[in-house]
């Protein structure tokens, strides 16, 4: 099976199109903040959160519940494609509904090898893998930026350094983070 939740009205062919309201006409209607998920496990080869997962898991309890059963759905190997608007950036900070934010260094608390590498190394993290007993490993995350630095880094007028200088300062310089990320299954 392959799954689109939180669809909202951006439904994808051949997918099961997953959301809350029965007003964007899902092909399923389910709260995913409510668990357990009435899905099988192992059941997923492909799922999507796009413009979703930010919307969901307003405690740390409920975003927790929400990474085991994203977790005991997914098959051996099945890909999670994740965009959310970048927490800087008014898209995220506008709207009421957003009550997560979501980045590389959240999800990568999910990834057992490197909860494993900061436990060996005595660092303070979380280790979310160990805790919740999933495992999820980042192997894509892209960062769109938002105009001007899109164009001034296509241009050449903005150096590597100074775009990362522009991320640590100010708000609005990337617009979107899109990470994709694989269940790591026995």
């Amino acid at each position: 099976m392959k799954f689109n939740m939180g669809c909202g009205r951006r439904r994808v062919d051949g997918f099961v199109n997953v959301d809350s309201s029965p007003v964007c006409e899902p092909d399923e209607v389910w709260d995913l903040d409510v668990t357990p998920w009435p899905w099988a496990d192992d059941c997923a080869e492909e799922v999507y959160f796009i413009h979703a997962l930010e919307h969901m898991g307003a405690t740390s309890a409920g975003f927790l519940a929400i990474m085991k059963e994203l977790y005991r759905i997914c098959a051996p190997g099945c890909r999670i494609e994740v965009a959310v608007p970048h927490p800087r950036h008014d898209d995220f900070l506008n709207d009421p509904t957003h009550v997560r934010p979501i980045t590389p260094e959240l999800m990568s608390l999910f990834d057992r090898a490197r909860n494993d590498a900061w436990q060996a190394a005595g660092a303070a993290n979380s280790p979310l893998a160990h805790y919740t007993g999933v495992n999820f490993k980042i192997e894509q995350v892209t960062r769109v930026l938002a105009e001007p630095y899109g164009a001034q880094m296509q241009s050449g007028a903005l150096t590597d350094a100074e775009l990362q200088d522009a991320v640590r300062s100010r708000n609005n310089v990337i617009k979107e983070l899109r990470l994709t990320l694989r269940a790591v299954k026995p």
